[in-house]
């Protein structure tokens, strides 16, 4: 109740100072939370980058293969990320043989690794051992965001490796008008970033991802806080989400600049000037079917970034599926464990 003097808009600010005190304490007090919970086993790993089966021990499936290539930029342990935020696990739930190219760290020693490194040598060499370990012909290859988009490239590349290509909230026309990422670095002196740091730090890119929206990604998002008190689940679940966010790897000096420079600031993929490994990226030659996932709110990759890959692939059979939810949302909302996962399996077992 007010006391007598004290405003309304005064005792809300006391009550949210309360709130966020409280929050605070328990915080403090939660234990350590773990992420990537579906059990896996290792294929292959060079000490940095790893192949990992899900489901081990589980019976193995009689579906194709599916491989999940995440983005350089991010951990892929977002697509694992509790039990009950998991679209590993419902993927193997419904019967998939899942397996995850995970990027790894990379260190000083990699900081000449070229894009043709990551696309012609460690993506292909993850494709013939899973190809290898399921005694299949070619695997299903699931793209998410940058993994994606070398994903497309190596589809492009490679075409008889691949059966079906999944991308989901995946970047392909980088110069869209509403692309804040895109118009955030293309006058970025990425030469000059490369060449004072080497690899370049994950910090530094936090801190480029916060500034896009930093309203709602920093002051809106910490006193949200407040409706949390009291909600051990909840508060565990905003720490694995922060963990993710702040756990970002250092990336490739010079992957990265080309990246950078090719895709976002000459935005070669779309105007079909892409070139790898001396390799000319022709996405005609993308003929298996592909099935493109975008989120309606996504900040990151706008449905307008994503959706001019229908004119710009070989494929006869391109489907599309809209996510109503932004781009973190379609890997861990409540919304999106009950739609995703079955969307995706159903089109994976779907004939032609």
């Amino acid at each position: 109740m007010s006391t007598p003097g004290q405003s309304a808009a005064g005792q809300e600010l006391a009550e949210l100072t309360q709130r966020l005190a409280q929050v605070t304490r328990e915080l403090a007090a939660l234990s350590p939370v773990a992420v990537g919970s579906t059990p896996r086993e290792p294929v292959w790993s060079d000490g940095k980058r790893s192949l990992w089966r899900y489901g081990a021990g589980t019976k193995r499936s009689r579906h194709p293969p599916l491989l999940i290539v995440y983005a350089l930029v991010n951990r892929p342990y977002m697509l694992d990320l509790q039990p009950d935020r998991s679209l590993i696990a419902a993927l193997v739930e419904n019967g998939h043989q899942v397996y995850l190219l995970d990027w790894g760290t990379p260190d000083r020693a990699d900081r000449e690794l070229s894009l043709a490194d990551y696309v012609l040598g460690f993506l292909d060499q993850c494709i013939s051992r899973v190809r290898s370990a399921s005694g299949a012909k070619s695997v299903d290859l699931l793209g998410v965001c940058q993994g994606g988009t070398l994903s497309l490239c190596y589809a492009a590349l490679e075409p008889k490796q691949i059966r079906r290509l999944a991308l989901m909230v995946t970047p392909v026309d980088f110069h869209t008008r509403d692309n804040l990422l895109a118009r955030f670095v293309r006058d970025i002196d990425v030469d000059l970033l490369v060449r004072t740091y080497g690899n370049v730090p994950g910090e530094l890119l936090n801190a480029a991802f916060l500034a896009l929206k930093p309203l709602r990604l920093s002051v809106q998002k910490y006193l949200g806080l407040a409706d949390l008190a009291g909600n051990r689940e909840a508060l565990a679940n905003f720490l694995r989400m922060e963990q993710w966010i702040f756990d970002s790897p250092d990336q490739a000096g010079i992957a990265f600049r080309e990246f950078v420079q090719w895709f976002y600031q000459q935005n070669r993929l779309a105007q079909g000037s892409l070139v790898i490994g001396g390799r000319p990226v022709n996405l005609k030659a993308v003929t298996c079917p592909v099935l493109n996932v975008y989120a309606l709110q996504d900040h990151l990759v706008p449905p307008s970034a994503s959706l001019p890959l229908a004119g710009l692939i070989g494929s006869r059979h391109y489907r599309t599926w809209a996510f109503d939810g932004g781009h973190i949302g379609i890997y861990v909302s409540a919304r999106a464990q009950r739609q995703l996962p079955a969307a995706l399996s159903g089109w994976l077992r779907e004939a032609l």
